[in-house]
């Protein structure tokens, strides 16, 4: 089937997953207000895996009704440590402060996927990941933040597991691409079973 993907996120690393993984797609990513649809589901009670499949399903929303007939793929991804759900760091020192509050605790990743088929959820998931972070000094996470800083504000964690941040944790359960923020071998199954790509 000659379906058209659309991925509905600006992340490189889900972008990148995708490519390798031999896929042909277009990139649109979803312009929604996630900050204020968090707060909202919050103030309701909403459970972190009900934020994320929330936020991945507004953005696939969004975009795919730009598109009659598109499969598009919706992605978020929540951070919880101590009950309470982490944001992206604003700047360093938010960075610093994140990292301090995770440091010699465990928390997980929820990675939740939303996909749309002709303006319609046909699809979701939600991965989840248990991560421990070891108890590294203030000096390694001075030294961290110095190298990282230009990466490091980009995710909701402070830090990518593929690169430099694998040395904070002292061990990780559960699926690496759901780590990633983007739970793909369940997403590449789906599309299989829709015949978009061969079984």
């Amino acid at each position: 089937m000659d379906k058209k993907i659309v991925l509905a996120s600006g992340s490189a690393i889900r972008k990148t997953l995708l490519q390798n993984a031999g896929l042909s797609f277009d990139v649109l990513p979803a312009r929604v207000d996630e900050a204020a649809i968090k707060k909202s589901l919050l103030a309701e009670g909403a459970k972190p895996h009900d934020v994320a499949d929330a936020l991945a399903e507004y953005k696939a929303q969004r975009v795919a009704g730009k598109f009659a007939s598109a499969l598009v793929i919706g992605c978020d991804q929540v951070l919880v440590c101590d009950g309470r759900i982490y944001d992206k760091a604003n700047d360093l020192l938010e960075a610093e402060a994140t990292l301090r509050a995770l440091r010699g605790k465990t928390h997980q990743l929820l990675s939740a996927v939303v996909i749309y088929d002709a303006g319609e959820p046909v699809w979701r998931t939600v991965g989840r990941a248990q991560l421990i972070m070891r108890n590294f000094s203030d000096e390694f996470l001075a030294a961290y933040i110095e190298r990282n800083k230009a990466d490091i504000l980009s995710t909701v964690g402070c830090y990518m597991l593929e690169a430099e941040g694998v040395q904070l944790f002292a061990r990780v359960q559960g699926d690496y691409f759901t780590v990633l923020g983007f739970p793909l071998l369940e997403v590449l199954e789906f599309l299989r079973n829709r015949s978009v790509l061969d079984r």
